[in-house]
């Protein structure tokens, strides 16, 4: 069995107009979409979300929330569009496709609607006033770690053309909080087994996510969630958690978030939506991210016949974990120890050590057919050497974890101009740590400097800007867009919707299948059919 799965990330970028500290922020959100789509090769692209498949208020835990009940801030689908029904075509063996008996594009059409499908395979959008890229579906973690960064690479090109075409002068920032008291997401998910108990998620990972802050966190300048008492942290997040469980993302956040709305196959699969992260620039701290958390994930799913393994899991159980997040973010040491359900106190590096010995074994015990065997020896051993280094010497991580690589700029900063830690140049510099132009981005300099590890190499992320993985179904929504954007006018993760002049309906391509519609299925279709989506949709519904 293969530890890959399908991994995604979602950022909400921070937005502000300099000069204009009253500006809209839905308005200017809204214009760094719009922008893009401009300077993008789908520009002439007519396509809207397909909320078809997409029900954010369904629980992990067995309840619907009834709409009537629900926040407006958790309503991510869009009522407001019917629903397609019809009778349904070949796509790949085992998925079809619907045969829309349905209007016309104008079903869709909505100037105002502030969407974006990229020819990578992924979503740029407006979510809660913030611009958000959501990367497109990725089976490693060097892969989540280009497609991510390819993230950062629109917001600029985006805010430049702003720049350049309207005078707008729109600052983008890959951060969590303005330290004003509100924070944005930066959501990673996961595809799991749909056969792992989501009770034992919760079990296994509520002690994995308090405690790899010590290698996840980006820093944050000021404790609490207005920064009201001066400090550094780890983690820009850690202040906003409130529970444990819950399907809320902007109120009462929890560590582990029930939405189940799977985007595939919901009998084979769910999708474990991560809010308790931070927003990474530094490239080795979000490959560790992914790959540790892949990794666990992948034990989670073979634990029942590992009852040995399992019950060390089980001895984790924190007494409080919601406290123990702020716990952990605010021990620059490493060192605190977190008590324990058995009234054991371990450190979070301890805890973290017991995880990776976990992995370690389950890995010498099965028999995997590992297409990314590498990348996975590769974590296992980045995993280890971070936390005997965080243990020695935190401060001896700066090239490879961000809160220690952005804590060392300010704390010498700091000590230089003799400032406290509440002083607002410091609260400044946190801000333009993760400005996403490079002229003025303190952690570009230090990636310019060369005093910090990257993972990508420049022209695989060019590369990723415009183009998707080939070993996901991200492909074929990618290339759909690059080839044929005139003549799509809905997608989703798991559809495309075409409206062909050959055809009196619209056609939806589902692809509930992650694994399906990628280079290898129909790289020949697009290559054979490059501009006649017609001809392209009877040689794929022919595909037996």
């Amino acid at each position: 069995m293969t530890v890959q799965r399908i991994v995604g990330i979602e950022t909400e970028y921070g937005i502000l107009q300099n000069g204009n500290p009253r500006a809209n922020p839905m308005l200017m959100s809204s214009q760094v979409v719009t922008a893009y789509r401009a300077i993008s090769s789908n520009a002439r692209g007519r396509a809207r979300w397909d909320y078809q498949d997409e029900d954010p208020l369904n629980d992990a835990r067995g309840f619907h929330l009834p709409r009537a009940s629900a926040h407006p801030s958790m309503l991510t689908d869009d009522p407001s569009l019917p629903a397609p029904s019809g009778n349904e075509m070949i796509l790949a063996k085992g998925t079809r496709a619907q045969n829309l008996a349905r209007p016309r594009v104008e079903a869709y059409d909505d100037p105002g609607a502030a969407n974006a499908i990229l020819t990578n395979g992924a979503r740029l959008y407006v979510d809660h006033a913030h611009p958000e890229y959501s990367s497109p579906e990725v089976t490693t973690p060097r892969d989540a770690v280009i497609w991510d960064v390819a993230g950062e690479r629109v917001m600029l090109e985006a805010s430049r053309q702003l720049a350049q075409t309207m005078g707008l002068d729109l600052q983008l920032y890959k951060n969590n909080t303005d330290s004003k008291g509100s924070s944005y997401g930066t959501h990673e998910n996961y595809l799991v087994d749909r056969d792992v108990p989501f009770s034992t998620l919760v079990a296994i990972l509520t002690p994995f996510f308090v405690t790899r802050q010590v290698f996840t966190g980006s820093g944050r300048v000021g404790l609490g969630t207005h920064g009201q008492l001066p400090g550094f942290q780890l983690s820009q997040r850690a202040d906003f958690i409130e529970a444990l469980v819950g399907l809320e993302t902007t109120m009462r956040r929890p560590i582990i978030n029930t939405r189940d709305e799977p985007h595939t196959d919901r009998v084979r699969w769910r999708r474990l939506h991560v809010i308790i992260g931070d927003a990474n620039l530094l490239e080795p701290t979000t490959y560790l991210k992914i790959g540790t958390t892949y990794l666990v994930l992948w034990a989670a799913e073979r634990l029942a016949e590992h009852h040995d393994l399992a019950a060390r899991f089980s001895a984790l159980e924190l007494r409080d974990p919601v406290a123990d997040v702020s716990t952990v973010s605010r021990d620059l040491s490493c060192s605190v120890e977190l008590e324990l359900r058995s009234g054991k106190r371990l450190s979070a590096i301890a805890i973290q050590r017991e995880y990776l010995g976990v992995v370690t074994e389950l890995l010498s015990r099965a028999k995997n057919d590992d297409p990314v065997a590498e990348q996975t020896d590769d974590v296992l051993a980045r995993w280890a050497n971070i936390l005997n280094a965080l243990e020695s010497d935190p401060m001896s991580c700066a090239r490879q974890v961000e809160w220690v690589a952005k804590y060392r700029l300010l704390e010498s900063m700091r000590r230089r101009s003799n400032l406290e830690w509440d002083h607002p140049k410091l609260a400044m510099m946190d801000i333009q740590w993760s400005d996403v132009r490079p002229e003025r981005s303190l952690y570009r300099k230090l990636v310019a400097a060369g005093a910090v590890d990257t993972i990508a190499e420049e022209s695989e992320i060019q590369s990723a800007v415009t183009h998707p993985p080939t070993d996901t179904r991200a492909y074929f929504r990618g290339e759909a867009m690059a080839h044929y954007a005139g003549s799509i006018v809905g997608a989703s993760w798991d559809s495309v919707i075409f409206d062909v002049p050959e055809s009196p309906n619209l056609q939806r391509i589902p692809m509930l299948d992650p694994w399906r519609g990628t280079q290898k299925h129909v790289g020949q279709l697009f290559d054979a059919h490059p501009h006649n989506p017609a001809t392209f949709l009877q040689a794929l519904l022919g595909q037996k």
